[in-house]
């Protein structure tokens, strides 16, 4: 009785305690959804292992009582850590639960050992809430001092890696004084680390000289268990109780059901699509009943590893719908990674960025392992009631072939369509190169003399501005479209009183949500860049752009981007600029504004004086790269008088339009809002900088790159942007009388669509002679 009793009562406090101290911490620290989601995990978890230690027989001693306490106050650590990624949290809380659950561990194992109540489960459930504690601190201190604290938290998990994978592994340690020193360590120092009482080149020594001891420790155990691997017998596998193996079998068939039917499109996702039935489970599971012990186990682990890429590709193909409204690409998009972690850390810091990464890195490594483990059990369970299993696959398999033959979609061979569809798209993307190269070969204005070239335009300064984001969404049919129609209505009559006049209409761009440079080099090259690999196809070939063709035809080409803070060579390789302005040679000395390192207008203000401002100079091309409207829109800044700019420190002492990042990020609402502020500050700045500094020899090209990603989009928004040609003198705007084209800035819902590789061809054509 007492047995049962301990059975039921110490896993309950397991989890009801802590669930109390969350509940706690909610009332006094305000804890959020994120702290709450990880602390019920983290109770649920340890109360789950409790429960299972129990079950085999073992017994909770008076130290056991004090380890749960210590697990409780773990579990509050771990929540006030999650939380802290959405807002402050109180450290002075956060450090005291730690040290407390530190000081308890110096209690419950010398109790123990007092009370002869030692035990296997006591052992190995205080070393679980070490580690559990270590993960919650390390993660803590990684956001300060980089993703490589990440692995004092991760140690003891990767060690219970290898015991699964290594039967060796699965021995018993003998008792070790230096391992308890060493874990104590790791909390202490931690703990310190999250306080930031220490200088942090301090900190930073002690957190390497603690990874330092974890490191040598573990490879003390690893040593030591592999000198008797041949002596270690292999324990036995101990049978799961009743009561955890059949639920434990269900979930693992559920995740597998899941993997396969799981839609790669967020528009998909419904309950409907969840409710079909999987050809290829039925085919696995009826191959796995028939065969043998060891190539059964071959049959899983190699379906189960093809359907964690399955797994993989899905999430990846909803990232991509949700952000460039298309599927992910494997030959193009792999080389992304790099340029995702740098715009990442553009946008929320380096030791941010880094933790993210390495969490990431963590859920896609737990992606590709969750399926073969599930599909390994399922099959083992199969293959133990043969009979069963085998009817049940062949009634199933029936009953799909008839609901296929009726068309009901219900009849699922997703996961096998989705492999098919990446290999061919691996193979189309491979067999584009020569597509390209065949296209590279033909431009008709490679052999244009250059007295033939842009003949239309002589001796104008013509700017080609590209506005972040800026869609057909920001003009039409959106809640904030209002709000920039106004502000165009009234461009429209700035320019017009200062003697401009603009035509308009639609360029469909190659690119949705980002990967501006892919729209940029389809706009200058003619040709449709619409990945990596054709972006880099192109910037080899010697194909005319409309920044060379100017610069041939007499023009000084330059590029004002500010966004980029190192070397870009294909700028001056193939583009052929003279100069290129970017966050390092631009001299602003003023706050960064989220992922924007400087306001457009100061941008503008730097090409005026740096170019447009220089007395006897050739006429200039200006590629303009306006960057205040790109994600996530989290401090905008204000339009101030263009004397005021200066280098741009007047922007510290003047307070954005601003939100917090966690809100938008969160907030659709909110994220569509500040998008559509973000848009008019760009279109303002412009529109002034013109109406100041603007004269008759002054033509723009102004359009967007890309449209907003689905978040401000939403689903199927269309790849459409807005263009406007700006000009001083009428007989530039009478060149493109034959385009048909709209009067002002503002195109409409039923203006001329052009794909965005067509413009070249169209100007050099329409201002040549």
């Amino acid at each position: 009785m007492r047995t049962l009793q301990a059975i039921r009562t110490g896993p309950a406090i397991g989890l009801l305690a802590p669930v109390a101290l969350l509940a706690l911490l909610a009332a006094t620290a305000g804890l959020g959804e994120a702290g709450w989601l990880v602390g019920v995990a983290c109770a649920s978890t340890l109360a789950t292992g409790l429960a299972r230690g129990l079950a085999h027989g073992e017994r909770l001693g008076p130290a056991s009582w004090v380890t749960l306490a210590r697990a409780t106050l773990a579990v509050g650590v771990a929540a006030l850590v999650a939380d802290s990624f959405a807002g402050d949290v109180p450290v002075a809380l956060l450090v005291a639960l730690a040290a407390v659950a530190l000081a308890l561990d110096a209690i419950d194992g010398p109790l123990a050992r007092r009370t002869g109540t030692a035990t296997a489960l006591g052992a190995r459930f205080d070393g679980e809430v070490d580690a559990l504690l270590i993960l919650g601190l390390s993660v803590y201190a990684a956001r300060e001092y980089g993703a490589w604290v990440l692995a004092i938290g991760a140690a003891r998990y990767v060690f219970l890696a290898g015991e699964w994978l290594v039967p060796w592994m699965r021995a018993p340690l003998p008792p070790r004084r230096w391992r308890r020193v060493v874990t104590a360590l790791q909390g202490v120092v931690l703990t310190v680390a999250a306080a930031g009482v220490l200088p942090h080149a301090a900190t930073q020594v002690l957190l390497v000289l603690a990874l330092a001891a974890l490191a040598a420790s573990f490879a003390e155990c690893a040593w030591w268990l592999w000198r008797r691997r041949h002596a270690a017998a292999r324990p036995a596998r101990r049978p799961l109780p009743r009561g955890v193996a059949a639920p434990l079998t269900v979930v693992a068939l559920l995740l597998v059901w899941a993997a396969l039917v799981a839609p790669d499109q967020p528009s998909r996702f419904s309950p409907g699509a969840f409710a079909r039935l999987p050809l290829e489970l039925l085919l696995v599971v009826a191959l796995a009943v028939a065969l043998p012990a060891a190539p059964r186990r071959v049959l899983a682990v190699a379906a189960g590893a093809v359907l964690s890429l399955l797994v993989v590709v899905k999430l990846l193909d909803i990232g991509f719908f949700t952000a460039f409204d298309r599927p992910f690409k494997p030959v193009d998009d792999s080389s992304y990674a790099g340029i995702g972690i740098e715009t990442l850390r553009d946008t929320v810091g380096r030791s941010s960025a880094d933790f993210i990464v390495a969490v990431a890195a963590v859920l896609v490594l737990s992606l590709l392992a969750v399926p073969v483990l599930a599909l390994v059990r399922v099959t083992r369970v199969a293959a133990g009631h043969r009979g069963w299993a085998l009817r049940a696959a062949a009634a199933l398999g029936v009953l799909w072939v008839i609901l296929r033959v009726a068309g009901a979609p219900v009849a699922s061979s997703g996961a096998a369509t989705l492999a098919v569809d990446e290999v061919r798209s691996v193979r189309a993307g491979l067999a584009d190169r020569a597509a390209l190269a065949r296209e590279l070969g033909h431009d008709r204005f490679r052999s244009t003399p250059a007295d033939r070239l842009l003949t239309g335009l002589r001796g104008k300064d013509v700017l080609l501005v590209f506005v972040e984001s800026y869609g057909r969404v920001a003009v039409q049919g959106s809640s904030f479209s209002p709000g920039v129609d106004a502000v165009l209505h009234r461009g429209d009559a700035q320019l017009r009183t200062a003697g401009f006049s603009a035509r308009s209409a639609f360029l469909t761009s190659p690119t949705f949500g980002g990967l501006s440079w892919l729209a940029h080099s389809t706009l200058q090259s003619g040709i449709r860049v619409d990945g990596q690999r054709r972006y880099d196809q192109l910037v080899e070939n010697d194909r005319v752009t409309l920044t060379s063709a100017f610069k041939r035809a007499g023009w000084r080409a330059v590029g004002v981007m500010p966004a980029n803070h190192r070397a870009w060579p294909e700028g001056f390789s193939y583009y052929r600029y003279d100069a290129i302005y970017d966050r390092r040679n631009l001299g602003y000395r003023g706050p960064g504004f989220g992922l924007p390192p400087m306001p457009d207008q100061y941008a503008l203000a730097a090409l005026q004086r740096l170019e447009l401002a220089k007395p006897h100079r050739r006429p200039l091309f200006a590629e303009v790269d306006l960057i205040s409207s790109h994600t996530p829109w989290t401090r905008i800044p204000r339009l101030i008088p263009w004397k005021a700019v200066g280098d741009g420190s007047i922007f510290g002492r003047i307070p954005p339009e601003e939100a917090s990042q966690a809100s938008l990020f969160g907030d659709s609402k909110r994220a569509r809002s500040a998008y559509g502020h973000s848009i008019e500050y760009s279109l303002r700045s412009l529109f002034s900088f013109v109406q100041r500094y603007g004269n008759a020899k002054t033509v723009l090209v102004v359009l967007g790159d890309h449209q907003p990603a689905t978040t401000v989009s939403g689903q199927d928004a269309g790849h459409d942007v807005p263009i406007s040609v700006i000009a001083h003198d009428p007989r530039v705007l009478d060149r493109i009388a034959g385009w048909g084209w709209q009067d002002g800035l503002l195109p409409s819902p039923h203006a001329r669509v052009w794909a965005m590789a067509a413009f070249r061809d169209r100007f050099l054509g329409a201002f040549g002679s």
